[in-house]
């Protein structure tokens, strides 16, 4: 896949820098543009975008990380599929700055005891929770355990969770996970299935590797290691490195054991089982830590007691004030007291006088407002928001009537519902009046056709009818669509779109012509696993031969002179070895039920001729001689006695 850098994935997502690439998909360090952090965008490869099935595994990784809250889980914030620019199915993760454990694997050799249990224990503690849940990652290794600056070890990728992995045979969907069969349990090999106890398996072989510096099972091709994982047993760490303690040796003999019945039934069985070890180990140990918890800091006890003055202090003060207020005579205090008189009754008469204008002046504006002002008007009520049977419900009863002046596309409005009406709530209208209604035609959205057939110049005359155009074109190879037709379109056929979206086509490159190489002389279950693994359908047939070696392919066709389509049938005939064989030599003078046995391992069926009476028979005459050339399945008569 092309290099996206520099890219705005979904007008949000700017992609900075790969970090990392693998068989679905590129991982991009990215920013998000809203809220201004850094994030790991991980965006699936262009060729298999178009692959529901490949789609749908990736959408199931942030369904299955997005139901799991955990400190050691990399947080799936969001997922979509870019609706502007180049087409991109992605997915946005927490970016974890730091290395792998792969990393650490590369720069140590291996791990001591206590290096795997820092990693072991937080691992499980993720693993049990994603069990507790019902989901199975089915995809541990190294490259997938991360390690933060911080010191935090995350487990990432649940891109296979819950999903197939491979069947019976291997092709070319397996093909893109061949990088961690390495790390496979003997089930998920055998039948494509896995549990809780598979990614136990596989969490095992992780520890196996770590203390051992190199994987238990090591071959030339990914078959060839499956192959071990199904039919051998993991050898016991402290096979290759004596320093592993006996506890931690047997817990990950059992946890790599090729009966999934011996193995603990999920993380938190095995994380229990790694803390009783840890404990054995170091019995000191604190087998809880609580070292992301803070203190809590006391709150200080307020006094409740408010300051008060008490009546005695009340007292206190006034007899402390009394004397400094000078004393007057009765006459002067008589005096005073018909002045203040007058004063207040002069200021309510100056009161109640202004209270008269001003009851004066509303009454008057009151009937102008009335009699000749707006007040003959009615109020019209707000019907933002109903239907037009509600409008009419509210407006009947104060004497107005409505009508419809236009509708237009509104996409806070549902369709038929009142967006405006003029005059607008709260306004006023004479009575008997109209009020004009604004309906909306609900989300301006156009159903984009099937295009999937049509070329590139029939799909542009189909979407001049729609306010639709067509947006970036890849190509890709079909065994369906023919050559120049489109295969798919994004967003989909049936789905709505605004005006003026784009449409990003998939052109078909016809069915893709792949190179046939010719296995004449090499071995049948070569050329089957190869020939499958490019794409072919291989049909197999056998017949003896004199100068084929058995096992090997004598012919082929088409023999490998041409490229070939791919998904189509290639023959190959077998050889089953020579029709003719020999007599073997040396039968006269053998106990009866040895010679039998020689000469069936030959391919020759045994007639046997009884004589003489001894308990113990030999054989005295073979008929054809020995060292004669006969067909095989041939009869040869033994007389024994």
């Amino acid at each position: 896949m092309s290099d996206l850098s520099g890219e705005l994935i979904d007008g949000r997502y700017e992609l900075i820098r790969q970090i990392a690439n693998g068989g679905m998909a590129t991982i991009y360090e990215a920013l998000d543009t809203r809220l201004d952090r850094k994030v790991a965008v991980k965006i699936m490869h262009e060729h298999l975008a178009n692959d529901e099935e490949f789609v749908g595994r990736f959408i199931r990784e942030a369904k299955a990380a997005a139901a799991l809250s955990h400190p050691n889980i990399v947080a799936v914030q969001d997922q979509g599929w870019n609706q502007s620019g180049i087409p991109a199915v992605f997915l946005v993760m927490e970016l974890v700055e730091g290395s792998t454990l792969r990393d650490y694997l590369f720069e140590k050799g291996k791990l001591t005891t206590q290096e795997l249990l820092h990693f072991m224990s937080p691992v499980l503690s993720a693993l049990a929770a994603a069990h507790k849940i019902g989901i199975i990652h089915r995809d541990i290794k190294p490259e997938n355990i991360l390690i933060s600056q911080a010191g935090r070890v995350k487990l990432a990728d649940f891109g296979l969770a819950r999903g197939d992995l491979i069947g019976n045979t291997m092709t070319a969907e397996s093909s893109v996970i061949l990088g961690s069969v390495s790390y496979l349990s003997p089930e998920q090999v055998q039948r494509g299935v896995a549990d809780s106890r598979s990614d136990v398996y596989s969490l095992g072989i992780v520890a196996f590797e770590a203390l051992t510096g190199r994987k238990p099972f090591e071959g030339e091709s990914p078959i060839h290691i499956a192959y071990q994982h199904v039919n051998e047993t993991v050898p016991a760490p402290s096979t290759l490195n004596p320093d592993v303690p006996p506890a931690l040796d047997d817990l990950i003999v059992r946890a790599t054991s090729t009966n999934p019945d011996n193995r603990p039934k999920d993380g938190e069985e095995f994380l229990q089982e790694l803390r009783q070890v840890e404990a054995l180990l170091d019995p000191k140990r604190r087998q809880l830590s609580f070292e992301l918890d803070l203190g809590v800091t006391p709150i200080r006890d307020k006094s409740r007691t408010p300051t008060r003055v008490s009546q005695e202090n009340k007292v206190q003060t006034s007899e402390r004030v009394e004397p400094m207020v000078a004393k007057k005579s009765p006459r002067e205090s008589t005096a005073e007291t018909a002045r203040e008189r007058k004063r207040r009754t002069s200021a309510r008469i100056r009161r109640n006088r202004w209270i008269a204008l001003f009851v004066t002046l509303a009454v008057a504006v009151v009937g102008w407002y009335v009699i000749v002002g707006p007040g003959n008007r009615v109020v019209v009520p707000s019907v933002a928001g109903m239907s037009v049977k509600e409008a009419k419900a509210t407006l009947s009863p104060l004497g107005l009537t409505y009508k419809i002046a236009d509708e237009v596309f509104s996409e806070d409005i549902p369709k038929g519902k009142i967006i405006s009406s003029r005059p607008g709530g709260g306004g006023r209208i004479s009575e008997a009046g109209t009020v004009l209604l604004f309906l909306s035609k609900g989300a301006e959205r156009y159903t984009i056709p099937n295009l999937q057939g049509l070329t590139v110049e029939s799909a542009t005359s189909v979407l001049q009818s729609e306010p639709l155009v067509i947006g970036t074109t890849t190509e890709s190879f079909d065994p369906k669509i023919p050559e120049g037709s489109i295969i798919s379109t994004s967003p989909v056929a049936g789905t709505k779109a605004t005006r003026g979206s784009s449409i990003n086509i998939v052109i078909s490159k016809g069915i893709q012509q792949l190179a046939l190489t010719s296995y004449v002389g090499k071995t049948g279950d070569q050329a089957l696993n190869e020939l499958e693994g490019e794409g072919f359908v291989v049909t197999v047939s056998y017949e003896f031969s004199d100068t084929s070696v058995l096992g090997t392919v004598i012919s082929q066709v088409p023999n490998g002179d041409s490229p070939a389509p791919k998904g189509s049938e290639i023959q190959i005939v077998v050889s089953k070895g020579s029709e003719s064989v020999f007599v073997p030599s040396g039968i006269r003078g053998l106990e009866k039920s040895a010679a039998i046995a020689m000469l069936e391992n030959s391919g020759l069926v045994v007639k046997t001729i009884l004589t003489g009476k001894n308990k113990k028979k030999f054989v005295t005459h073979i008929s054809p001689a020995e060292k004669t050339k006969v067909k095989r399945g041939s009869q040869v008569t033994i007389t024994v006695g």
